[in-house]
């Protein structure tokens, strides 16, 4: 099973910026398909390998702030190729 997910981590503390640069680091060397925006990071694969990978790297985010939060969203099937229709 394919599924997308989107992740927003918004560590809440100054110098913010080097836990966001190695959480995406990490996921692009995952071999996933990982795309990003100034908002959010989306990856996209099989359900399994997504996982196993968010819940190594999400716990490495997490214990690289004081505080922060990290927003998931799945959605099932793969929707890297979506492109708007208007």
């Amino acid at each position: 099973m394919n599924i997308s997910v989107e992740l927003t981590l918004t560590p809440l503390q100054d110098n913010y910026e080097p836990a966001i640069i190695d959480f995406i680091k990490c996921l692009r060397a995952s071999g996933l398909t990982v795309l990003e925006n100034p908002l959010s990071t989306q990856i996209y694969g099989d359900y399994d390998e997504v996982m196993e990978l968010l819940k190594k790297e999400m716990k490495t985010a997490l214990e690289a702030v004081e505080r922060g939060l990290l927003y998931i969203k799945i959605v099932k099937s793969d929707r890297s190729d979506y492109e708007p229709h208007f």
